[in-house]
């Protein structure tokens, strides 16, 4: 992550998260998982072996309605879709995702479990 403020805003807006400060950090939460970051003056222990650079993360995010609603919803934040819908296959099994990225230039993914509203939104 290169600006805290530009990420904690997209992340907060766009996927949704709490986002959290402790002790100068920031950290992301989400249904049952915490997202510790490594950013701009952030000297974590301990560290990881190799820091993932900004832009090298794939993170997939479960979206509880239908994928139309996702798509309009990042229509409305001005985020751009870089592919989808689609069918994929993920934690939960069949779904529906669409592809975008942070400021960064990660890749994130919001996927739909909602069935057969789901399945009939699919694009070629």
């Amino acid at each position: 992550m290169s600006d805290w403020e530009r990420s904690n805003n997209f992340y907060r807006d766009v996927v949704g998260v709490d986002v959290v400060a402790k002790d100068g950090r920031w950290a992301y939460r989400f249904a049952n998982a915490q997202l510790n970051l490594h950013g701009p003056g952030v000297k974590p222990h301990p560290l990881a072996i190799v820091p993932v650079p900004p832009g090298g993360s794939d993170l997939c995010f479960e979206w509880s309605g239908p994928i139309t609603s996702a798509v309009e919803h990042l229509n409305s934040h001005g985020v751009e879709i870089e592919l989808g819908p689609v069918p994929r296959f993920g934690a939960r099994g069949d779904g529906v995702s669409v592809y975008f990225r942070d400021p960064d230039g990660s890749l994130l993914e919001f996927i739909s479990y909602t069935g057969g509203e789901a399945r009939s939104e699919i694009k070629d």
